[in-house]
């Protein structure tokens, strides 16, 4: 699918980036507050899993800005798997898995520094049953970057943090809240 999705920074910038049918990507100018406020928060990880990945947007920015980072890429879906491949073609450190992120926790949550997770929004439920099923094998000082979907589970108000974690940041941009956890 054509789309308007690029990599927004170092030695790829510029590169489009193909979209998986039905994709709800992060977008440039999301992913662009995401990285800033990681820099911000001098956050470099060697080893990013981009869990539900979709078109690996999130996982390919990394793979572009660092030299020595590896990212993980899950996702169940065929379609996104291609468009993965696709999207990091000629990147050093890129890895995809068909397969359901649910079921990696144990493979990849303890070796992460970063875990990006942006699950389906018509699934409200699996964004929180992931952090709960990843909370006991990820390692302290283990960052997660959430993306849940602003006014339902992304209250707020009435959403409390996940037990085990400290809130380095929390942002909303469009629809989309963003909270920048550290695993304590």
């Amino acid at each position: 699918m054509d789309s308007k999705l690029q990599i927004i920074s170092g030695k790829y910038r510029g590169r489009k980036l193909a979209l998986p049918l039905g994709a709800r990507p992060t977008q440039n100018r999301a992913r662009i507050a995401l990285f800033n406020i990681l820099g911000s928060l001098d956050i470099h990880p060697k080893i990013v899993w981009d869990a539900f990945a979709g078109s690996g947007a999130f996982g390919v920015e990394f793979l572009s800005r660092y030299d020595d980072v590896n990212v993980i890429f899950t996702d169940v879906s065929g379609d996104s798997f291609k468009t993965i491949n696709k999207n990091a073609a000629g990147m050093s450190g890129a890895r995809a898995e068909m397969t359901d992120a649910l079921n990696a926790i144990k493979r990849h949550g303890p070796a992460a520094d970063l875990i990006f997770i942006d699950p389906p929004y018509s699934d409200p439920d699996l964004g929180p049953a992931f952090v709960r099923k990843l909370t006991p094998v990820v390692r302290n000082g283990a960052v997660l970057v959430w993306e849940m979907e602003k006014g339902n589970l992304g209250d707020k108000a009435t959403q409390p943090l996940p037990t085990g974690w400290a809130l380095l940041r929390d942002k909303t941009y469009g629809r989309a809240r963003f909270l920048i956890l550290e695993r304590a």
